[in-house]
């Protein structure tokens, strides 16, 4: 490439960055001269930062009404998980944000014109111990303020996600919704053939025999199978307990459903794992009948002008074999215990 070229390009990046932040300044002015003065305040430079950086993604709850009732949109979207500390260059929030929900709603606890929550959720599920922490938090919130919670099952609601739903009064589903999945998983990898072939041999200096159970270089003893069975089967008897007090279901009613298997939406109503079968505006102007307010409140994206762009970019870059190989092993061969449903050719 020429010097000239190079400088060109130089230019035009300077160019769009400049073009950005001005375009972000603007709309924190606008917002700043139309703002009522019962709004939370947040100063010039720290709006403008958390635009363009994304901050710790709380910002985007600033907009939350404080003159007005309104339900609150809580979604819950994409794998539950413990959120990344940055999950991109200028700390992209992409899909489920755990710090954030669990923030929002005790916000929401704390805000007297929130009047119920709306949780809209679209879940393969995800690790136990976040979606047991926010379906506790729902709980919190129901006990505190007497406010009522709806669910509403998109595209899917499976395993951690039909568990985060039972903190519900009523659940409605999409008619093409895939729920269920009630179960837990724990998954691992036995690589110790392929190490052998390639002449890798792991070495662990434990403390005791189970120390590193698990371990993808070697197969796992009956003991250490039992171990992890001793867990999934804790776990699975506190999720069928959950979905059974969510459902008004006994326990036993439950493990008839609970064999891991999904539901349609039409299967999921016949068996009262759900209240009925909605469409998505329809579903809305229930919630609005019953609740008597007409505003619905949900966040705005977390992350700003940069941030949403690096996330575009970021999502666009096509992964190799490999890199999604990887990612699964990262996902699933954890060890960890999980409500998760693994969708079909993942």
């Amino acid at each position: 490439m020429s010097k000239k070229q190079t400088t060109w390009l130089i230019v035009a990046a300077v160019v769009f960055v400049v073009t950005g932040v001005i375009s972000v300044i603007s709309n924190a002015i606008a917002d700043s001269m139309f703002t009522g003065k019962e709004e939370k305040a947040v100063s010039g430079f720290e709006s403008i930062m958390n635009s363009i950086y994304g901050g710790n993604g709380f910002s985007v709850l600033d907009d939350m009404p404080v003159t007005e009732n309104f339900i609150a949109v809580v979604p819950v979207q994409g794998t539950i998980q413990a959120s990344e500390s940055s999950s991109g260059l200028y700390g992209t929030s992409v899909g489920y944000n755990h710090d954030l929900l669990i923030e929002y709603v005790n916000r929401l606890m704390n805000n007297s014109h929130n009047k119920g929550i709306i949780l809209r959720l679209d879940t393969p599920g995800g690790t136990v111990y976040e979606a047991d922490e926010l379906y506790l938090k729902l709980k919190e919130y129901k006990e505190k303020t007497g406010r009522p919670i709806w669910a509403y099952m998109e595209s899917t609601c499976c395993s951690g996600g039909v568990y985060i739903a039972s903190s519900a009064d009523e659940q409605y589903a999409n008619r093409i919704t895939t729920t269920g999945s009630i179960g837990v998983i724990v998954t691992t990898y036995d690589m110790s053939g392929l190490y052998e072939k390639l002449g890798i041999k792991e070495v662990n200096i434990v403390s005791a025999k189970n120390k590193d159970m698990g371990t993808a270089a070697k197969p796992m003893t009956k003991e250490q199978l039992d171990i992890y069975q001793s867990i999934v089967d804790e776990y699975y008897e506190q999720f069928v307990g959950i979905v059974a007090d969510g459902r008004g279901m006994s326990v036993d009613e439950v493990k008839k459903l609970a064999d891991g298997r999904v539901y349609t939406a039409k299967q999921a109503e016949e068996n009262g794992l759900i209240d009925g079968i909605k469409g998505s505006e329809e579903f809305d102007a229930y919630v609005r009948e019953q609740s008597g307010v007409q505003k619905f409140y949900q966040p705005k994206s977390s992350g700003g002008y940069l941030a949403e762009l690096m996330g575009v970019t970021s999502a666009s870059k096509q992964k190799s074999e490999s890199e999604v190989l990887v990612d699964l092993m990262n996902q699933l061969g954890s060890g960890v215990p999980m409500y998760y449903a693994k969708p079909i050719g993942e």
